[in-house]
């Protein structure tokens, strides 16, 4: 089983990272291969809505997406791990996202690409500083849609609030117990 980590956040040793890292070791001890993507780290420029994707599924903008592409196509589990930006994805995140249009059009217009997506299987991570009823309501839609996109089942989450300082998820066990334990779930 081969397990693909985004860690959506535009900063490093974040509380989303350290969430993440959880999860992977989690999936880890259950025997799984972990990839990590660090979107921060990659060159991913924003979808242009040209939809050349719907020639042959592939996008034209030739960045580090063309080879995410071939992870998120292989992987057995994609795991989404993001701050709450507005209630929404950060930039670099949602890029990510939008970019995966490609996958779409494969998968629905061009039929081209037909993923066992009962066997492939999605989780968000979601990290926020306020502690609002809603927080998560836009960016759960958001995950959603991308898992579906890609062609896997969202089958898990999980949703921290109340982190506003860098890190400070570390002085929190319970979460990354919760993190751990979601890793394993999803082996």
């Amino acid at each position: 089983m081969h397990v693909v980590g985004i860690m959506g956040s535009p900063r490093r040793d974040s509380n989303t990272e350290l969430l993440l890292n959880a999860v992977l070791r989690g999936a880890a001890e259950r025997g799984a291969t972990i990839q990590k993507a660090v979107v921060c780290e990659l060159r991913i420029d924003p979808c242009t809505e040209c939809y050349a994707c719907a020639i042959d599924g592939n996008c034209y903008i030739l960045d580090d997406m063309t080879s995410l592409y071939n992870d998120l196509v292989s992987a057995d589990c994609v795991i989404l791990a993001s701050p709450i930006f507005f209630y929404g994805l950060p930039a670099q995140a949602k890029a990510l996202v939008d970019r995966c249009q490609a996958l779409w059009v494969r998968r629905y217009k061009l039929k081209s690409w037909q993923p066992d997506v009962p066997s492939r299987r999605g989780a968000f991570v979601g990290v926020g500083a306020t502690k609002g009823p809603k927080l998560f309501d836009g960016v759960l839609l958001t995950a959603k849609y991308f898992f579906d996109g890609i062609g896997v089942s969202f089958s898990d989450q999980l949703l921290v609030r109340g982190m506003e300082e860098r890190s400070e998820v570390a002085n929190h066990p319970e979460y990354l117990s919760s993190a751990v334990e979601l890793g394993r779930r999803l082996i």
